[in-house]
């Protein structure tokens, strides 16, 4: 497959998550949804990754690794997911998309990679984007607030794996998902299994379809799919390339389809704010990754 025509790929299937998420109607509690969800990209990566010729064996030698990343993974997904539930999907991507300044700050203070003189002209105009946009104003800024919260909790997911030398193309992550399945297990007998068998009907389709089918989608196609097309196509472009396109890419695209799914229109103050901090985040990586060169 074209790398390409890969990433497009990539690019659509995460840009989906929302659009999933809201499908279920809350028909399935959100903790629930996120274990199912967990639960089905496992099971896609362990059958995937062997079909595509890579080695997936239990990495018994990096153990702790695979724990850490699979808590913070359990704990990032949980969050955005939960921010779907309470704004609209430009908000969340949007002020999700704040998750390279925290890498940066995390990266300074615990990977020791000094700060350069642009960074303090990269952060002004990122925060202008958060003052422009207004996060605390209007009907969701709760959901507003957890994508923030979350960009901050991706960071520490990123800055981890990269203390360790991990990226997402190590077949590891079919494990560390596994295990964020099963930190969220619990879950099921907490809050529920939810209505997996009800059927929502679609009147512009004229078919009713099972809201399960949305909670395999979000699994396998948001989360499964994405992470198997990452780890081909980190064979053939750099790491520091794919951030780049997916910095950006990525919200605009899954803007786009709240839009187009669930006629989800920004206000002009989320546009204007949304361009400068998709801007400063690209630039921001831009920089980091010429640092990791």
């Amino acid at each position: 497959m074209k790398t390409g025509l890969l990433l497009a790929l990539i690019t659509l299937s995460e840009a989906t998550i929302g659009v999933f998420v809201k499908l279920t109607d809350g028909l399935i509690p959100i903790l629930t949804l996120n274990f199912y969800a967990l639960a089905a990209a496992a099971a896609f990566l362990l059958v995937a990754f062997p079909l595509a010729g890579n080695r997936n064996d239990l990495p018994l030698d990096n153990l702790k690794d695979t724990l850490v990343v699979g808590l913070l993974i359990a704990l990032q997904i949980s969050v955005f997911n939960y921010a779907m539930t309470l704004a609209p999907i430009a908000n969340v991507v949007i002020f999700w998309s704040v998750a390279p300044f925290f890498t940066f700050i995390l990266s300074t203070v615990f990977l020791d990679e000094k700060p350069r003189w642009t960074h303090a002209a990269i952060f002004a105009i990122a925060l202008a984007g958060i003052v422009v946009a207004k996060p605390l104003s209007g009907g969701h800024m709760t959901g507003n607030l957890v994508a923030l919260a979350d960009g901050a909790v991706y960071a520490a997911l990123v800055t981890y794996m990269r203390h360790e030398g991990k990226n997402d193309s190590d077949n590891d992550i079919a494990w560390s998902m596994l295990v964020a399945a099963l930190v969220l297990s619990p879950s099921i007998f907490i809050f529920g299994p939810g209505e997996v068998g009800a059927m929502i009907p679609y009147p512009a389709l004229g078919i009713d379809l099972p809201v399960v089918l949305w909670a395999l989608c979000l699994g396998v196609v948001s989360t499964g799919f994405a992470y198997f097309g990452i780890s081909l196509v980190l064979k053939k472009i750099r790491a520091n390339t794919y951030s780049l396109v997916d910095v950006i890419v990525s919200p605009v695209v899954a803007s786009l389809l709240g839009y187009l799914v669930f006629g989800e229109v920004p206000g002009t103050g989320m546009v204007v704010g949304g361009a400068l901090l998709l801007g400063s985040g690209f630039w921001l990586t831009r920089e980091m990754s010429g640092n990791a060169a």
